[in-house]
């Protein structure tokens, strides 16, 4: 398994090497040995979820105050774009994005440390798995709106689902402008 760093601090990208034959394939999603080489407590992961979406689905964008909360994220079945925002308070990256396509034939791995928001859209039918190190308190949601012009997200498929939740998210304007 190779580890990448990415262009926002902290935030990594954990390629496996899956081995091919005529079964189909077999690959390590997670290892605790290589996470803690990189910094990562891997026993610190609490909680692991699993969303299913149907193509153009956007999720997101979502993060935590206070201590935030760290995850590694990867789609199991399908392809998405995720994306990660920097709303580290001081971050010399404050306010920018990381774009990438997680799928199920690379099978990488995004760790996305607290402080960032995420969201992704399915480009397919797509699970994602998500493995997360804290609890869900729903008093430290923070939500920035999928389509912020701000945020210059270009999502690249017609949105065929959003939750009314993400509809009703807040301004990237007035989240940073609290954050910053």
């Amino acid at each position: 398994m190779r580890v990448e760093r990415t262009a926002l601090p902290g935030v990594l990208l954990f390629r496996p090497v899956p081995v091919h034959d005529d079964r189909g394939f077999f690959t390590r999603t997670f290892d605790t040995a290589l996470a803690a080489a990189h910094g990562l407590d891997p026993a610190g992961f609490v909680q692991d979820s699993q969303s299913r979406s149907r193509a153009g689905t956007i999720r997101g964008m979502h993060g935590r105050s206070g201590r935030g909360e760290a995850k590694l994220v990867r789609c199991a079945r399908g392809a998405v774009l995720d994306v990660v925002v920097d709303v580290r308070p001081g971050s010399a990256t404050f306010g920018e994005r990381l774009e990438t396509t997680l799928d199920d034939a690379e099978c990488a791995t995004l760790y996305v440390p607290p402080g960032l928001l995420h969201g992704f859209q399915a480009l397919t039918d797509a699970d994602v798995c998500y493995r997360i190190d804290r609890e869900h308190d729903p008093a430290e949601d923070l939500a920035v709106r999928y389509d912020d012009p701000e945020l210059k997200i270009d999502w690249p498929r017609a949105v065929t689902a959003i939750s009314a939740r993400d509809l009703s998210a807040g301004s990237w304007r007035d989240l940073s402008s609290r954050l910053g």
